[in-house]
C-alpha cells in the first residue's frame, strides 16, 4: 500500500527504532508510548486487520512476540490488536502493541 505509515517502515521509507526483525515481521518503539515498554509489531505483508491475516502471518506474528519479549526479558506484558476505528484501530495496517515496564490496570481503555 503506498500510502501505508507502517509499508513505508517496512521499506525503510520512515525511520523507525528497530529492535527486532524477520523475514516476516518487524517491530520497532512506538512514538507515543503509554508505557516505559512499548512496541508495534507488525507483519511485512499487508493486512488492514487482525480480521484479514492468514495462518502463517497469523502464526509468525505470535512467534515474534514470544521471540522479541524473551530476548528483551519482558515477562510481564500485554499485546494489544486493535481492530476496526470503532476499537481504536487508527492504521490499518495490523499491528500488535506489546506494552510493558509498569503495572496495567484491568479492564483496559
Amino acid at each position: 500500500m503506498q500510502d501505508c505509515i507502517f509499508c513505508k517502515i517496512i521499506n525503510k521509507e520512515i525511520p523507525a527504532q528497530i529492535i527486532y526483525e524477520n523475514d516476516f515481521v518487524l517491530a520497532f518503539k512506538d512514538i507515543s508510548p503509554v508505557a516505559p515498554q512499548h512496541y508495534l509489531l507488525i507483519p511485512k505483508k499487508h493486512f488492514v486487520s487482525l480480521a484479514t491475516v492468514d495462518a502463517q502471518y497469523s502464526q509468525e506474528i505470535l512467534m515474534a512476540i514470544q521471540s522479541m519479549t524473551q530476548e528483551l526479558q519482558i515477562n510481564d506484558f500485554r499485546t494489544v490488536f486493535n481492530t476496526g476505528a470503532a476499537a481504536g484501530q487508527t492504521v490499518f495496517h495490523v499491528h500488535a502493541h506489546i506494552i510493558a515496564g509498569r503495572d496495567l490496570n484491568w479492564p483496559p481503555g
